[in-house]
């Protein structure tokens, strides 16, 4: 779920977001916190195909 995996990872970058299963946006204030983001994301997909 795309939604899902937005909310899970914008909070990363001081920002919100979501969206229906099959696209999702989100926004941030805090580029530093991109590659964390990124990890996280791994980890939620990860968790959501298992």
């Amino acid at each position: 779920h795309a939604g899902n995996l937005i909310k899970a990872i914008a909070g990363l970058v001081g920002g919100g977001g979501g969206g229906r299963p099959n696209m999702a946006q989100a926004g941030g204030k805090n580029p530093a916190g991109i590659e964390a983001a990124l990890v996280k994301a791994e980890e939620v997909l990860a968790e959501q195909l298992a």
